[in-house]
């Protein structure tokens, strides 16, 4: 009977046990799938022919994983002018950042990368240039899409997108009505920025990223992919337009977020 008991006593013991460690395992991994990121700042920058509202669908996806997301409106008025005001955005964070930027805005966190709160770049269908290089440069190595709406400067020196073209060469995978309020919403882009050279290139120091929207017209798929080869990005294809990062939002924060934690 001591010995019935005693078996008795170890087998509610170690079921016991056994449900203890499945709650601790559970809990664990839960504690994992909700745990806060490596690095939560997250900056914004958006590219010519457009403006911050564009990013509203990502920030929603981030903000909700725990990042601290800042959307920086760039005046559009020089490169220098641009990069200050994502330097403005830098200073604001209160650690390691990860800056983003889509098409121009490529081109502006190149150089505002050199910031040092910035840990990795993210580029999203985004220019890319080297040290004394200018956008245009690699605007040039490929011939533009048929449905490229890009319009030459006016008298004033300022580059719109044609409406005409916009849909369908800028963000041929959205909405009319959402196309209509992006060409509505574009900024006045003063394109002598295209002309401006990088002087300090900031992914040859820091990790970068580079998203390649496959159905781009407005920036060749091929220009992307040789601009992230030639700078050692790490590469993620997506199929989506120009505005990938609108029409693919989750696809777009999985990068963001491997840059975040370092993958």
């Amino acid at each position: 009977m001591k010995t019935l008991f005693i078996k008795e006593q170890l087998k509610r013991y170690f079921m016991f046990a056994a449900l203890i460690f499945s709650f601790l395992f559970a809990a664990n991994a839960n504690a994992q799938k909700t745990a806060a990121p490596k690095i939560k700042n997250v900056v914004l920058v958006h590219g010519a022919f457009a403006d911050g509202s564009g990013w509203q669908g990502l920030y929603q996806i981030l903000t909700k994983k725990g990042y601290n997301v800042t959307i920086v409106q760039n005046p559009l008025s020089s490169l220098e002018d641009d990069v200050a005001a994502t330097n403005l955005a830098l200073d604001k964070q209160d650690g390691p950042t990860i800056l983003v930027g889509h098409s121009w805005g490529g081109t502006v966190i190149t150089e505002a990368g050199n910031h040092p709160k910035v840990a990795a770049l993210v580029y999203v269908a985004a220019l890319q240039p080297d040290n004394g290089e200018n956008s245009v440069q690699w605007l040039q190595t490929a011939p533009p899409a048929p449905e490229n709406g890009v319009l030459p400067p006016d008298e004033k020196g300022i580059a719109y997108y044609d409406k005409a073209k916009f849909h369908a060469g800028f963000a041929g995978d959205l909405s009319k009505e959402q196309a209509d309020f992006m060409y509505a919403s574009q900024g006045a882009f003063h394109a002598k920025g295209f002309l401006t050279p990088i002087t300090k290139a900031a992914w040859r120091d820091k990790p970068s990223y580079g998203i390649v929207a496959t159905e781009d017209k407005s920036i060749n798929p091929d220009i992307e992919r040789a601009m992230y080869k030639r700078s050692n990005t790490k590469i993620t294809e997506i199929k989506g337009s120009h505005v990938v990062f609108i029409s693919q939002p989750a696809k777009v924060a999985a990068v963001i977020i491997a840059a975040s934690n370092k993958e």
